[in-house]
């Protein structure tokens, strides 16, 4: 019989894979902890002689967790308010068992892209993609034959890959390029935005009904400039007005991209994270909503 300890070791020991893959299914914390801790249960209750592969066999129970779990958000996701975005991370404010987990292929630009992805579809694409799994494994875990899973996975990763950037951007391009854009936001200079906004930018922002956000999908370099400038002129007057303190726009990593994190007395008021083409800007993605900024570094401003 498994020793209680020996079994807690091994859990452990995939306890980051397991977040990872969640997270990426769900795109909130909360709801990949959830899954982790009900794996972790289901993992004390097994029995021993039928595992075979201790990875495998947890693995496949978080898919197959996040696969039910993502069915049953769908009605709540048809009732958010407004724009959905998945729960920005800090990599720095990550726990160490999560570090491994969470240094690649968890771009916000990323996770937007497989939201356009049914569960299963996501679950097949991201344990073939990103986690390195094969057919028979995808297979197994999703109770579909290995024929099968090939197609569900080729039509995934045409449906993501069509949309993702048509060039690399290096990491120091990326630095200069949130540079420039902060620089442009502090001196309310809507040329100096439209400098590093690529011609398809995309902008969206989630609030969640609990923070002002602007309700349409931006695709207009211009009007995005224009929209972003007035954004932080009227910001710093409530900021003022209501006696908050100064509004910092702060260079952070957000889901091991380069990102702002925004602040008003300490406090965390929304997070902009980026998608790069190239030498411009394609998308950016701001997230307002306080339940959500709870893993960035700072707690989040609540108006009393």
């Amino acid at each position: 019989m498994t020793h209680p300890s020996d079994r807690l070791a091994t859990f452990e020991r995939y306890r980051a894979r397991l977040f990872g893959i969640a997270y990426r299914m769900l795109g909130s914390v909360h709801d990949a902890e959830d899954v982790v801790q009900e794996a972790w249960l289901r993992w004390q209750d097994a029995d021993a002689a039928e595992i075979r592969a201790a990875e495998g066999w947890l693995v496949a129970v978080a898919t197959r967790l996040s696969i039910d779990r993502l069915r049953r958000m769908a009605t709540e996701r048809e009732a958010y308010v407004g724009n959905w975005l998945p729960e920005p991370i800090a990599a720095t404010g990550a726990p160490p068992d999560r570090a491994a987990e969470l240094a690649s292929d968890l771009s916000m630009a990323f996770l937007v892209l497989l939201e356009r992805l049914g569960p299963e579809e996501r679950a097949a694409f991201l344990l073939r993609e990103v986690f390195g799994a094969g057919y028979d494994e995808i297979a197994r875990i999703l109770e579909r034959s290995e024929a099968a899973c090939r197609q569900v996975v080729h039509r995934a990763r045409e449906r993501v890959r069509r949309d993702e950037r048509r060039f690399d951007t290096p990491v120091d391009v990326k630095e200069r390029l949130l540079d420039q854009f902060l620089a442009a936001i502090a001196n309310e200079d809507r040329e100096g935005l439209l400098a590093v906004l690529g011609d398809e930018v995309v902008f969206v922002a989630d609030g969640g009904g609990k923070a002002s956000a602007y309700p349409e999908i931006v695709t207009d370099p211009e009007r995005l400039a224009q929209l972003l400038v007035g954004f932080e002129r009227s910001g710093r007057v409530i900021a003022a007005r209501r006696g908050l303190g100064a509004i910092e726009h702060r260079p952070t990593t957000i889901n091991g991209e380069p990102a702002v994190l925004t602040l008003v007395g300490g406090r965390s008021v929304f997070t902009t994270s980026f998608a790069f083409d190239g030498d411009r800007i394609s998308g950016v993605f701001r997230v307002l909503n306080p339940d959500k900024l709870r893993h960035v570094g700072a707690a989040p401003f609540v108006e009393s």
